[in-house]
C-alpha cells in the first residue's frame, strides 16, 4: 500500500471528500467541513489511509452514528462492499491454511496495511441505519476471538431491508464479499 502522497494527491482526496461531505450532511448532521479539514490535513498518515479507502472503492465519508463518541469518524459508505477490497479471507491465519487457490491477501492484513479498523458487526449494522449498503454484496465484520478460535468467521449483508450476520470458514473468499472500515480522526 502507499507510504507516501503526492501533493496532488492531497489535493484530490481532499476534494473528494469535501464534496461527498456536502452532498451527504445526512450521515452527519451539525458538523462542518473546516472543521473536519483542518483535523485531516495536520496527519500525512491519516491523509493516505483516506486515499487509500478511495482508491479501493469505499468512498469514506464522515458518519455520526448513535451513542459514538466525540471522534471524527469517516467509515466507508459506498453502495456495494468495496471493489478493490473482494476476494479476500478473513485473515492471515486464514490465508495460509489455504493450500491452493489462496486469495491475494486478507481483509485483517488489508485493512492493517490501508491504517482502518474493519467494522464490528454492531457498528455494521448502525451504519446500515444511515446509508443502506450492501444489497448485494457482503462484508466481513470483526469476528469475535470464541469463534474465530474454532475457524469461523462472521459477515454481514443487508436483504429484504433487514441485517443479516453470517457465519463462514475464515479461509472462505467470495467475488461479492469484501470489508469495510473506519478510520477515526
Amino acid at each position: 500500500m502507499t507510504t507516501k502522497i503526492s501533493d496532488d494527491n492531497i489535493v484530490s482526496i481532499i476534494q473528494t471528500l469535501k464534496t461527498r461531505f456536502e452532498k451527504n450532511m445526512y450521515r452527519h448532521p451539525n458538523l462542518t467541513w473546516s472543521d473536519i479539514e483542518l483535523k485531516i490535513a495536520v496527519s500525512e498518515a491519516k491523509l493516505i489511509s483516506l486515499y487509500q479507502m478511495e482508491a479501493t472503492g469505499g468512498e469514506p465519508d464522515v458518519v455520526v452514528l448513535a451513542g459514538a463518541d466525540d471522534d471524527i469518524v469517516f467509515y466507508d459508505c459506498a453502495t456495494e462492499s468495496p471493489l478493490g477490497r473482494r476476494s479476500l479471507c478473513y485473515d492471515n491465519q486464514a490465508l495460509e491454511s489455504r493450500k491452493e487457490n489462496k486469495p491475494i491477501n486478507s481483509a485483517m492484513q488489508m485493512a492493517k496495511e490501508i491504517g482502518i479498523e474493519i467494522l464490528n458487526e454492531t457498528q455494521y449494522k448502525e451504519l446500515q441505519k444511515i446509508t443502506p449498503f450492501d444489497l448485494k454484496t457482503s462484508s466481513w465484520v470483526h469476528t469475535p476471538d470464541n469463534i474465530r478460535k474454532l475457524g469461523g468467521a462472521i459477515f454481514c449483508d443487508c436483504r429484504y431491508k433487514t441485517v443479516f450476520t453470517y457465519h463462514n470458514g475464515a479461509e472462505s473468499y467470495y467475488a461479492a464479499r469484501g470489508f469495510r472500515g473506519l478510520l477515526r480522526i
